[in-house]
């Protein structure tokens, strides 16, 4: 049976999250394989800004996502904002982005978040989006799911 366990990570997770951001980072750029640089790792955790939700599958770290806590002039209120969510090659296929935005949502609730928002996820992330949500969405460049659905609406 798979385990997850979703969580945001500490500073003393930046041994287990650099092979991870140099994964996404051949990815996205191909070319040579990136060789894990830990002294980044370590500057993203301690970012004062941005905070890094980690899912362990069976006790490995398997997928990070970086995201913002923001505020929103419009209500007073802030949201979530997910910069990247990137899962391991060998985790996919296995609910672990459901996972992190199940955990992301949950933060959203604790927080009082409007929404939580997501600027460009691929088809994979949008049907969890919409599995969790319960809304149909074929957006491409915004996406927002609503924590307080009254007051938003999914572009």
């Amino acid at each position: 049976m798979t385990e997850f366990l979703t969580k945001i990570l500490e500073l003393d997770s930046a041994l287990e999250l650099a092979p991870l951001i140099s994964s996404y980072a051949q990815e996205r750029k191909r070319g040579a394989p990136r060789q894990p640089d830990m002294f980044y790792a370590e500057t993203l955790l301690t970012d004062r800004t941005a905070e890094v939700m980690g899912a362990y599958v069976n006790g490995k770290l398997s997928a990070f996502c970086t995201f913002f806590d923001l505020p929103e002039t419009i209500s007073g209120k802030r949201v979530g904002h997910i910069d990247i969510l990137y899962v391991d090659y060998d985790a996919r296929g296995i609910g672990v982005t459901k996972s992190v935005i199940e955990a992301l949502v949950k933060i959203g609730y604790e927080r009082n978040w409007l929404e939580l928002q997501w600027n460009d996820p691929n088809a994979v992330q949008q049907e969890k989006i919409a599995e969790i949500s319960h809304l149909s969405t074929t957006a491409s460049i915004r996406l927002s799911i609503g924590i307080h659905e009254e007051h938003t609406k999914v572009q």
